[in-house]
C-alpha cells in the first residue's frame, strides 16, 4: 500500500511540473508576452495586442504540444526497445527507423535530382513529407523482420538494423551529393529536428497516431513484463512471441517514425528517458514505467525546447543539440549518485 502511496505521489509531482513547464514554455518567446495576456489567450479573455493572442495559439501552443507528445513518444519507444532487446544502449532507432525516415524524406526533398519533376510537382506539402518519412521508416523495418525471422535471435535483429541503417545512410549521403544546394538546405534544416513551425493539422496527425501507438504499448505490457526474463521464460508463461514482437516492432515504428517525420531525428531522449524514469520509480514494472516515461519524457522534451528557443532572441537552436547538452549531464549525474542501473 505504502508503494502505490509513493507512486502515486510521485505521478502527481511529475504532473504538477508538467503543467508548470507547459504554461513557462508558452509564455517565453522571441516576443515578450505578459503572463496575464497569455491566459487570456487560453481562456478567451480581453488582450491589448492582438497580435500575442495570434502568437499563443498558432505558434507557441502547437510548439509545446509537439514538444509533449514528441518527448513521450520517443521515451515509450526508447523503453520497448531497451526491453526487446534486453540493452540499456538500445533507443527508437536502433532498428534504422531514423535512417528509414530520413531515407524517404531525401527522397522527397532531394529526390528530383534523380526522377526529374515528378517529385517537386506539388506533392512537397506536410502530410506528404509524414507520409514519405513514415513509410520509409517501415519499409526498413520490414525488411529487418523479414530477414531476421530466418534467423530467430534478437541479438541478429538488432545487427541486421544497424546494417540497414547503414545502407539507408549511404543512399542518402548519395542523394545529398547530387542535389541542388536549396534543396540540400532544406534536408539538413529538417535533419536537425525542431518542433516548431507545424500546423494544426500536422499536430492532430502526430496526436492521433501517439495515440495507436500507446494503445499498442498498454497491449504489450504483460509481454515487456516476461521479456526482460528472456524469450524462453515468456513463452513458457504463453506469451505468444511473433504476434508480440510485431508488436511491439509496430507501436515503436509508429512512435518513432511519426515523430521523426514531422519533428526530424531528435536524439538522446528515447535513449536516456527510460533510464530517468527505472532510476525515479525504482522498478521495472512496465504498468509504472509506460506512465513514468510518458510524463518524463514530455517534460525533457519542453525543458530543452524552452531553452532552444532562446527566449527574448529571435534565434533558434537546433533541439537536437540541446537534448543532448542538457540531457545527458543529468543522466550521467543520476547514475553515479545510484552507483547502479535499475534494469
Amino acid at each position: 500500500m505504502s508503494t502505490r502511496r509513493t507512486y502515486g505521489l510521485s505521478f502527481i509531482v511529475l504532473t504538477l511540473f508538467l503543467i508548470g513547464c507547459f504554461f513557462l514554455n508558452v509564455s517565453l518567446g522571441s516576443v515578450h508576452i505578459p503572463l496575464k495576456a497569455t491566459f487570456s489567450s487560453f481562456f478567451g479573455g480581453t488582450i491589448s495586442n492582438p497580435s500575442w493572442e495570434y502568437i499563443v495559439l498558432n505558434y507557441r501552443l502547437p510548439k509545446a504540444l509537439t514538444a509533449i507528445i514528441s518527448g513521450a513518444a520517443l521515451s515509450l519507444s526508447g523503453l520497448l526497445m531497451q526491453t526487446f532487446f534486453r540493452n540499456p544502449l538500445a533507443g527508437p532507432f536502433v532498428l534504422g527507423i531514423s535512417s528509414g525516415a530520413s531515407l524517404g524524406a531525401a527522397l522527397l526533398i532531394m529526390g528530383s535530382a534523380f526522377l526529374g519533376g515528378f517529385f517537386s510537382t506539388g506533392l512537397m506539402t506536410d502530410v506528404s513529407l509524414a507520409v514519405a518519412a513514415s513509410l520509409g521508416s517501415f519499409m526498413v523495418l520490414m525488411a529487418v523482420v523479414a530477414v531476421a525471422h530466418k534467423v530467430k535471435d534478437t541479438m541478429a535483429l538488432l545487427i541486421i538494423g544497424l546494417m540497414f541503417g547503414s545502407i539507408t545512410g549511404a543512399i542518402v549521403s548519395v542523394l545529398s551529393y547530387f542535389t541542388q544546394a536549396e534543396k540540400l538546405q532544406q534536408f539538413v534544416y529538417w535533419s536537425f529536428g525542431s518542433v516548431g513551425n507545424l500546423s494544426w493539422n500536422q499536430v492532430g496527425l502526430l496526436f492521433v497516431i501517439f495515440l495507436i501507438g500507446t494503445v499498442l504499448c498498454i497491449l504489450c505490457i504483460k509481454p515487456l513484463n516476461t521479456f526482460l526474463l528472456g524469450e524462453n521464460y515468456a513463452q513458457s508463461l504463453g506469451i505468444p512471441l511473433k504476434k508480440s514482437r510485431f508488436l511491439i516492432i509496430l507501436a515503436t515504428g509508429l512512435l518513432a517514425g511519426s515523430v521523426t517525420a514531422l519533428a526530424g531525428p531528435i536524439a538522446f531522449v528515447g535513449l536516456a528517458v527510460p533510464h530517468l524514469a527505472r532510476q525515479l520509480f525504482k522498478t521495472t514494472d512496465h504498468k509504472i514505467l509506460l506512465p513514468a516515461v510518458l510524463l518524463c519524457g514530455a517534460i525533457l522534451m519542453l525543458l530543452c525546447d524552452t531553452v532552444a528557443q532562446l527566449p527574448n532572441s529571435e534565434n533558434v537552436l537546433p533541439i537536437n543539440a540541446i537534448t543532448s547538452i542538457l540531457g545527458a549531464p543529468v543522466v550521467i549525474w543520476l547514475l553515479l549518485k545510484k552507483r547502479k542501473m535499475v534494469f
